[in-house]
């Protein structure tokens, strides 16, 4: 069955529904669930239609309804393009898809954080406890603190929030005593929120998601679309747009993308050949 989420505004529309079922004409772009459905199709949906105009190749966004169903939906190759760094997994990697561009902004880390008044004052303290996730699939937000703590043999109950921003929901109202997020999503969400936080543990730099093509899609019309994401904020329209989608999530310049490539990435196929974690969860 094909779900539509839309805005009340009647500006932005997202459809959730597998890649199999759109048009020959139109291509699909997955974005990994770090947000709701609605603030995703507002940051994204204006990019897109811009992306689409400039590329002559028509990108319609399209998720699950929470991270693990766009990770499984990755695996499968049921998207055409797809912002998320779940291709790295060793499930998701078969597919091979081909890095094009990434966001210029900074580099991503992971963290376990607090509300700021919690009696918990380091990671120690969590041991034996239940800890929330974002999803068993989430890189940053629960492979990376999870091998943290498993490294100094700290064991906790993970309990799964759905998204970055479901899990920091139960982090604000006492649901979870701690959390694994996205420092950056974080900030943002706090921000949001006016909620106070401590982080007990970052990890180190990661780059932000990749845009990647999935193999089926010829080179010619990859380039142009790496062209016209990389472009976009050289273009006043297309930086205007990159200001107001930036203005729902509250992310702060450097607006845009750049074109990248595999060797951007090594830190991830890294990490993922060595951790403690068992994918999945």
């Amino acid at each position: 069955m094909v779900r539509l989420f839309m805005v009340i505004s009647g500006l932005i529309l997202c459809t959730v529904l597998p890649a199999h079922a759109e048009t020959a004409a139109t291509r699909s772009f997955g974005v990994l669930n770090q947000r709701s459905i609605q603030l995703t199709a507002e940051y994204w949906n204006p990019i897109l239609r811009y992306v689409s105009k400039k590329s002559g190749v028509s990108l319609e966004l399209k998720m699950g309804k929470t991270a693990p169903d766009t990770s499984a939906m990755t695996g499968r190759g049921e998207f055409d393009y797809v912002y998320s760094n779940h291709i790295f997994t060793s499930t998701n990697s078969k597919v091979g898809y081909r890095i094009i561009a990434r966001p210029m902004a900074e580099a991503i880390q992971g963290q376990i954080v607090v509300a700021d008044d919690a009696s918990i004052k380091d990671l120690h303290d969590l041991q034996g406890l239940e800890m929330g996730f974002p999803s068993a699939s989430a890189f940053v937000g629960y492979a990376v603190p999870m091998n943290e703590l498993l490294r100094l043999g700290i064991h906790v109950a993970p309990i799964f929030g759905g998204n970055q921003e479901g899990i920091m929901a139960q982090l604000q109202i006492g649901k979870v005593v701690a959390a694994g997020v996205n420092a950056k999503v974080m900030r943002q969400y706090a921000e949001r929120e006016n909620f106070k936080y401590r982080a007990l543990w970052t990890s180190e730099d990661y780059l932000n998601l990749p845009i990647s093509a999935h193999p089926r899609i010829a080179k010619a019309e990859v380039n142009a679309v790496r062209a016209a994401f990389a472009r976009m904020a050289d273009d006043p329209e297309g930086l205007a747009i990159l200001q107001s989608s930036a203005a729902v999530i509250r992310q702060k310049p450097p607006y845009g993308f750049v074109p990248a490539q595999e060797s951007d990435y090594a830190s991830y196929r890294r990490f993922y050949k060595n951790t403690r974690v068992k994918e999945g969860g």
